[in-house]
């Protein structure tokens, strides 16, 4: 299995690319047809669903490695779960609008440009200092446990879970089970 930085880099480039397709359009102010902004919005819930997943993944099992095994690691963790935590709040008020309105791009403009800072800093702060820190099966075992996690995380935003691994661990599988029920139900993600 790919270690965690193989696992989480995947994430990142997915979601990069996701990013620039939203952010080429077409929007609803440039012309785009109903078809489009129909197709604009379930790229969004993509976009969302994968996120949904990533973060709680990282909040469960990347971000207490690194509180573990780097001296500032509590500074890093809680820099990156507070940015996790505004962008789940973004994340749950652009879920519930539909491509058409105007706070929908507003919302994801905004989100495009926080998710791109957030990838930065874990690529360039983070990871550098874990790569050197973490033993490589350790990073092994994490690459495992969020990439085979992914089948059970949550696929929505959850704003009011704290970014605790223990709530997390506690509290995702319930959210997860109850955001796959109401994507199934609706037809989100399909």
């Amino acid at each position: 299995m790919a270690d965690v930085f193989t696992v989480l880099a995947q994430d990142h480039q997915e979601v990069k690319a996701m990013l620039a397709e939203l952010e080429r359009g077409p929007t609803k102010a440039t012309g785009a047809t109903e078809d489009q902004l129909a197709l604009r919005k379930k790229m969004t819930e993509q976009l969302i669903i994968e996120e949904s997943k990533h973060e709680a993944l990282e909040e469960m099992y990347f971000w207490p490695a690194v509180r573990d095994h780097l001296e500032a690691g509590n500074t890093l963790a809680d820099e990156a779960t507070g940015q996790e935590q505004d962008a789940k709040q973004v994340l749950a008020s652009l879920d519930k609008l539909g491509s058409g309105e105007a706070e929908f791009e507003q919302l994801l403009g905004k989100f495009i440009v926080d998710a791109r800072q957030h990838i930065e800093f874990e690529e360039s702060q983070v990871w550098p200092l874990m790569r050197t820190a973490l033993p490589a099966e350790t990073s092994a075992e994490l690459g495992t446990k969020i990439a085979e996690g992914k089948k059970s995380a949550p696929t929505r935003p959850h704003p009011h879970t704290p970014p605790s691994p223990g709530a997390l661990k506690t509290a995702g599988p319930v959210a997860a089970a109850a955001d796959k029920a109401r994507d199934a139900m609706t037809g989100r993600g399909d």
